[in-house]
């Protein structure tokens, strides 16, 4: 088994034991219920078995480790975010937060997709779904209602569109700080220089170090960490003035620009739609 690498957590608990709801062949999903302050932060671990994990309320970051890629995913509710078996992952909750997890066996989900890390829509069928698989662990298993729901709950992963809400975080230390506080606080500084100098980088290494470590530059990076929070807080309804003055916006024109310069479309339709 490989050694678990660091990833950058803040204030941290152990993981409830997670053999207590380890889906077997009689019962190949389990569910599980968690409710986490705002900045806890549940210890990195990995499971033999497949894990989605998404909030009934409050929005989380789940950072993940796979070989050498290391990626964080800000996941607000009614999205959800699929893990591999074996792969190392850590909860953090940006606020408090009613987590709900559900454990698979694998085999369960079958096909290349299911092979990554990836994000998922949840339904409101499926958030029941899952709710119900939580509830009944915890009293006496009626196994025929059970099964009916596993085959709906399989059902409704297999249909449930993927969205891109992850970003991939740097090996080299030094990017890999300045990357963790600008997920932190997207809104702390608005410009490479800003952000440069508060890192004690020169921009030109910056901007060199995430083409060589990311392959993208330090303005499509941030860009992708911004509109993960904004959604957040759009799922919150919280208005367009506020989400752009929370992450640094002068004015909700300026974001609106950010936005549809990097999605094509306006706030308004992308929260629709994403």
């Amino acid at each position: 088994m490989k050694p678990i690498r660091h990833i950058t957590i803040g204030r941290s608990v152990p993981p409830i034991d997670p053999h207590r709801y380890a889906p077997t062949a009689a019962r190949p999903l389990r569910g599980k219920a968690r409710l986490m302050a705002s900045a806890m932060v549940i210890q990195p671990h990995r499971h033999d078995w497949g894990q989605l994990v998404f909030s009934i309320s409050g929005a989380v970051r789940v950072s993940t480790q796979d070989d050498d890629k290391t990626s964080t995913f800000i996941v607000p509710p009614s999205r959800a975010v699929w893990i591999p078996p074996g792969t190392v992952h850590a909860v953090s909750a940006i606020e408090q937060a009613d987590l709900r997890t559900l454990y698979s066996l694998p085999g369960q989900l079958v096909g290349p997709g299911w092979q990554a890390c990836r994000v998922l829509e949840v339904s409101p069928l499926l958030r029941e779904l899952v709710v119900q698989l939580e509830v009944n662990a915890e009293g006496v298993s009626d196994q025929g209602r059970e099964q009916r729901i596993t085959a709906l709950v399989v059902d409704e992963l297999t249909r449930a569109r993927t969205l891109r809400l992850g970003v991939e975080l740097p090996r080299d230390a030094r990017l890999k700080k300045l990357c963790e506080a600008m997920l932190m606080q997207p809104g702390r500084h608005a410009s490479l220089e800003a952000w440069s100098a508060a890192a004690a980088l020169s921009p030109r290494t910056i901007s060199r170090l995430f083409r060589d470590e990311l392959g993208t530059s330090f303005a499509q990076w941030r860009s992708q960490v911004l509109l993960a929070h904004a959604l957040s807080m759009a799922a919150r309804r919280k208005p367009m003035s506020h989400i752009a003055a929370e992450l640094g916006y002068a004015s909700a024109s300026a974001f609106t620009a950010m936005v549809t310069r990097t999605v094509g479309m306006p706030p308004s339709r992308f929260f629709a739609e994403a």
